[in-house]
């Protein structure tokens, strides 16, 4: 009889071990998965069908404005070195970066309190074709904030498919909501300065996004959706710190800029190398012009701008391989 107890307590004992371990990888598997939902680009999405509703984790950064130093001021010599180096180190994108064919702009953020910036034609003002539709967003923000534009739920619609999907009817409508001239206004603005004609000029939309209506180009350039490196790294540096509106629209225009639709150029590259980063971004294309522009934001230490504006039909492939050898540079060394 003794012996018979002692087996059963044993097989009991063996059998509550065999249940809890069960119990712990149950709950590892479904962490796992439930990360791997929420970090993967093509799955976030599904998280919430309102997108403005998304608040992006650790942006924008918080941090006394008395701080935050104007992005020009930061221009960092070994940064430029580095950036100069991957340019020089291609054929290709050296003559074109020679000829005023390729300008780009990069700002480290791994360090919000020493962010660093370099550039390479930073004020040389291209044809972006789409990627200017951020001054577009960034007007319609400050419309409604001034209580100029209703907040309405196609408003809204229009807004993030104008910026994730670049939607050019859509882009058109906000156009037309807000009109050319009050797009000029912000974007002149002295408290945005995102066109300067003293600094190259910078981002301009003087022409709806369609076959009709009235052509306004950009006074320095007479260009009709233009930018410059710097002025939209500038863009992106003040969204980032929460500085464009106030930080709650910069929050969110974050969310508008976010899980983008199109997953070419940079966002290519990005998908493969650091699926688990955050990228908000907005692109270009037209002919030979390409332009793309993303604020990468990851868990640990991706954390960068990087613009760049290229006149070339290769402009695409340029862009993939671009983004590899600034995250591969930025890289920590281990």
């Amino acid at each position: 009889m003794e012996t018979t107890k002692n087996s059963i307590s044993f097989e009991g004992k063996k059998l509550s071990i065999q249940k809890r371990l069960l119990i712990v990888l149950g709950v590892i598997v479904t962490i796992g998965v439930f990360m791997r939902f929420i970090n993967f680009p093509h799955n976030r999405s599904l998280l919430t069908k309102n997108k403005v509703e998304m608040q992006p984790a650790g942006l924008p950064i918080v941090m006394n404005d008395s701080l935050i130093r104007p992005l020009t001021t930061l221009l960092n010599s070994s940064l430029q070195k580095d950036l100069d180096g991957i340019i020089a180190s291609n054929k290709k994108w050296a003559a074109l970066a020679s000829q005023k064919k390729m300008c780009i702009g990069l700002v480290d953020l791994r360090d919000s309190y020493n962010v660093r910036f370099a550039r390479v034609n930073g004020n040389d003002m291209m044809y972006a074709a789409s990627l200017p539709k951020i001054a577009v967003l960034l007007t319609a923000t400050e419309s409604i904030d001034q209580g100029l534009l209703e907040e309405t739920d196609e408003v809204k619609s229009d807004m993030r498919m104008m910026i994730a999907k670049s939607d050019n009817a859509a882009t058109t409508r906000m156009i037309d909501r807000v009109g050319l001239d009050k797009i000029a206004e912000v974007m002149q603005d002295p408290k945005y300065d995102f066109y300067d004609e003293e600094k190259g000029g910078g981002l301009w939309v003087g022409k709806r996004y369609a076959s009709t209506g009235p052509r306004n180009g950009d006074p320095l350039k007479n260009i009709s959706h233009g930018a410059t490196a710097t002025q939209v790294c500038r863009y992106y540096y003040l969204l980032a710190f929460g500085q464009l509106v106030n930080y709650e629209r910069s929050k969110q225009m974050l969310s508008y800029l976010g899980d983008p639709m199109l997953h070419h150029k940079f966002v290519n590259t990005l998908d493969q190398v650091a699926p688990r980063a955050q990228v908000f971004r907005k692109s270009g294309s037209w002919r030979n012009y390409h332009s793309d522009s993303a604020l990468v934001w990851g868990p640990t230490w991706r954390r960068y701008i990087l613009v760049a504006l290229v006149e070339d039909e290769d402009g695409e492939k340029i862009m993939r391989e671009l983004i590899m050898e600034v995250d591969k540079k930025l890289k920590p060394k281990i």
